[in-house]
């Protein structure tokens, strides 16, 4: 069986030298070495014991290793959470506790604050720096290059995204693998169209933002092709 999101975004790539994300600092990763990075870390949730349908909760700097991270819950058929950095202590406990989540990833500078809660989710924690390093990143260095894709299907969840609360408490939004994709299509096909546009792009630059415009750029011509 296919796995839906990840197939259409990456499967023609695998193996490809071509570059797929460009930084600021000009270093380039190739397709090839980011679905290698993706798949170790894929590994790693595995070892960890999360399984098809659990969620990993994402406190990180963006780094070209988050936008893999996402990518290895593609595959593993783990629910993607992403949080934002600027989140106090008080919205991460709620977070931690009401998704549910199996595993946070958090940095090293969060850690002290972070374990705490997740230890009274009972959730593990592990550690990814802005700049790739830490536990979580170690881990997947033991683990094959490869990983073959759990099947997932359109109606499969993907990604848990929260509100923002502004007229109650924070609601987590359910997003499936078809929803991603058509708000992609919806972005490019109808590109008059602002609701569409802003939901990929928010979903989008949650994973790249501004200090990673470049690879954004790149994402975004991969997504294309969707």
């Amino acid at each position: 069986m296919s796995n839906v999101l990840f197939d259409a975004l990456f499967a023609d790539h695998i193996g490809s030298e071509a570059p797929f994300l460009i930084l600021p600092d000009g270093d380039v990763w190739s397709y090839q070495r980011f679905l290698e990075t993706a798949a170790q870390y894929a590994h790693v949730l595995e070892a960890l014991g999360l399984e098809v349908g659990d969620r990993l909760a994402v406190q990180v700097q963006k780094s070209p290793e988050a936008l893999a991270t996402y990518a290895a819950c593609l595959q593993a058929g783990v629910i993607f959470l992403p949080l934002n950095t600027a989140y106090t202590a008080r919205e991460m406990a709620y977070f931690i506790e009401n998704s549910g989540a199996k595993l946070v990833l958090c940095d090293a500078k969060a850690e002290t604050a972070l374990r705490p809660m997740a230890q009274a989710a009972q959730a593990q924690l592990q550690v990814l720096n802005g700049d790739g390093s830490g536990g979580f990143t170690r881990l997947a260095m033991q683990h094959p290059k490869s990983f073959q894709p759990r099947a997932r299907s359109g109606n499969d969840l993907a990604a848990f995204l929260y509100t923002s609360g502004t007229t109650g408490r924070s609601k987590g939004a359910m997003l499936s693998h078809d929803n991603l994709l058509f708000m992609r299509r919806m972005a490019l096909y109808r590109p008059r169209c602002a609701f569409a546009r802003f939901a990929y792009f928010s979903h989008s630059r949650a994973f790249c933002g501004h200090k990673y415009l470049p690879s954004c750029r790149m994402l975004d011509a991969v997504l294309s092709r969707v």
